[in-house]
């Protein structure tokens, strides 16, 4: 779903405005579900149909660029460069300022960062960020999460590109605690170029006053937040984490941090996502009460859920 012919004024596309317009329509309370580098929209599709299950509304939008699948991200790298966190949480904020209730939010890696600055602008009511990249002020970098990231900060040109893993590279960086097979496996369905930018930023957060890599820890709006951390991760370990986790708690609203054991930064796509999902489910109903679905809005949702874009078929959760 890629901001080109499909975008509408405002650079939401067709599939977002579908969205939103089924969110508000519903009544629900929405979830809005942000992905991180290397990843696609669709790479929250189970998360999505658990939340709906569990009485909310779900939505998947995208980063400016994104192409329908990953067959397509694999083919046209160029077409995701460019990307920065800026421009990225404006479009969510876009996103979010159209729905009738203040969502929920859950993010992972440098989804969880853009949670957080969202959350921070008074846009979320309860947060989740799992395995979150960092912001100004968390200071730790392990040699792990340095080396996951060498791919693009090994060559200050990636700036500008869309930088894709090899396997052994998605290995280590995502899928260090799952099988081989397992590996190989999500490796072929998920992994798509990541825009180099973001990751240039993130790295330079620390002496760069004005960066775009910043949360506003301290908003009387931010609402609760969850930090979800894979033990095994290699990506974001518990050091960066626990980081902000300590950063986060200088909020008056309720901070909470759980470290999941045996989890690497595949968590929310691998094998175990349902834990992870139901560990972030929990943290949202104690916060923001799921509602009761009407049987006339499912009978709705059935008929109106697919739809044409731009000669592809675009299924809406």
């Amino acid at each position: 779903m890629g901001n080109s012919a499909s975008s509408s004024a405002g650079g939401l596309t067709t599939a977002e405005r579908a969205q939103i317009q089924r969110a508000n329509v519903s009544g629900l309370q929405p979830v809005v579900f942000v992905h991180g580098l290397w990843l696609l929209p669709g790479s929250w599709q189970r998360w999505a149909e658990a939340f709906e299950e569990a009485g909310y509304i779900a939505l998947t939008p995208d980063w400016p660029g994104d192409p329908a699948s990953v067959a397509e991200a694999n083919a046209n790298p160029d077409r995701m460069a460019g990307s920065t966190v800026g421009q990225v949480a404006e479009h969510f904020s876009t996103v979010i300022s159209q729905l009738e209730r203040k969502p929920a939010i859950v993010g992972h890696s440098f989804g969880g960062l853009l949670a957080q600055i969202l959350a921070g602008r008074g846009q979320a009511h309860v947060t989740v960020a799992i395995d979150p990249a960092p912001f100004r002020g968390v200071l730790p970098l392990p040699l792990s999460a340095l080396k996951a990231s060498w791919p693009v900060l090994g060559n200050l040109s990636n700036r500008r590109r869309a930088v894709p893993l090899s396997f052994e590279q998605f290995r280590f960086a995502f899928a260090n605690a799952v099988s081989e097979d397992e590996a190989q496996a999500l490796y072929r369905e998920y992994a798509v170029p990541a825009p180099g930018a973001p990751l240039f930023q993130a790295a330079t957060a620390n002496v760069n006053p004005w960066t775009e890599v910043q949360v506003d820890t301290t908003t009387h709006d931010r609402g609760p937040l969850l930090i979800i951390s894979g033990e095994k991760d290699n990506t974001v370990p518990w050091a960066m984490a626990n980081a902000a986790y300590r950063q986060q708690q200088l909020n008056p609203g309720h901070t909470e941090i759980v470290e999941l054991k045996g989890r690497g930064h595949s968590l929310v796509i691998d094998s175990g996502w349902r834990e992870v999902a139901d560990t972030a489910l929990a943290f949202v109903r104690r916060f923001a009460a799921a509602d009761a679905y009407d049987s006339a809005y499912l009978d709705y949702v059935e008929k109106t859920s697919v739809f044409e874009e731009d000669d592809r078929r675009v299924t809406v959760f």
